[in-house]
């Protein structure tokens, strides 16, 4: 049997699957993070949740697949990149290990998203063949993973897959990341609704912006903020990956402009006459994390 985490903001959910080849779900259980009660917090409720799933079935695992939002970087083996600022600068692989005496597996949370698409969700139904796949998640932040014969690429630094940190404008707001114009801190739903804001002065949430964008003038031009974007940051990763096969999650990918008036500007920044690469909607929606996480 597999287990796996997914470590959110909000909330932290695990999940217990057969195996790699029979990905039957066994038992599913989710928690509150309480990420504002800080990080020795956030460690015992992962332990909590542990502690409860294998009471349930009855059985003790001896290795956790983990999928947090951050990487673990190589040199220093602490946490960075996250935006739950509380998990920064820590050694949240060692004190899991330490505190559930199992070895720990942990990768990005857009990694975890990505390979289970890859395996389980809308790119194994679809494309079963692809070698080389880029998952990308667009929600309250953006993010990446690369798939590369079914398996993620970490890369040298642990930051391989972050196209929501490349740099699309040059008068994008300041991201948490410390740069200004990443393709988070200008097409990611939080920023969308900053700039809705400072255009029209109303204070909105992204799906009331959109439930607009025909009738509001400040909704459509943040909305076309979002097409051009999202094509001109996905043609820098189409360009140097070209994959095979690219696969939308998170809550933006159910605007259904991305898939055509997305698409379209993206073939306008691609380095190649035609563009065919398929854009996927996912498959397994939510449950891609922590799916992701348990097939690590």
């Amino acid at each position: 049997m597999l287990l796996g985490i997914d470590l959110g903001g909000t909330k932290i959910e695990g999940i217990v699957l057969e195996s790699k080849e029979n990905p039957k779900e066994i038992i599913r259980h989710r928690i509150n993070t309480e990420e504002e009660k800080g990080y020795s917090q956030v460690i015992n409720n992962i332990k909590s949740l542990v502690d409860y799933i294998e009471k349930k079935i009855n059985y003790r695992f001896d290795k956790l697949g983990i999928g947090t939002p951050g990487t673990i970087d190589p040199e220093t083996e602490l946490l960075k990149n996250s935006n739950s600022q509380c998990l920064n600068r820590m050694p949240i692989q060692k004190d899991l290990a330490e505190t559930l005496d199992k070895n720990i597996l942990i990768q990005n949370d857009a990694n975890c998203f990505a390979l289970a698409e890859t395996l389980l969700g809308s790119v194994k139904d679809q494309y079963p063949d692809a070698k080389n796949v880029f998952g990308i998640i667009m929600g309250t932040g953006v993010g990446g993973g690369v798939i590369i014969d079914g398996k993620t690429v970490y890369g040298s630094q642990g930051i391989g897959g972050e196209w929501g940190h490349t740099i699309v404008t040059d008068d994008g707001d300041e991201c948490y990341c410390g740069k200004s114009g990443c393709v988070e801190s200008v097409i990611s739903g939080r920023a969308l609704q900053i700039y809705y804001n400072k255009i029209s002065g109303k204070k909105l949430k992204f799906e009331e912006i959109y439930d607009r964008r025909n009738s509001d003038t400040h909704a459509k031009k943040t909305m076309q903020r979002l097409i051009n974007h999202f094509g001109k940051g996905l043609s820098n990763v189409v360009n140097i990956l070209d994959p095979e096969v690219i696969v939308l999650g998170g809550g933006l990918s159910n605007i259904d402009e991305l898939y055509n008036e997305g698409y379209d500007e993206l073939k306008k920044y691609v380095f190649n006459p035609t563009f065919k690469t398929p854009i996927l909607r996912p498959k397994l929606g939510d449950s891609a994390g922590v799916y992701g996480a348990a097939l690590l």
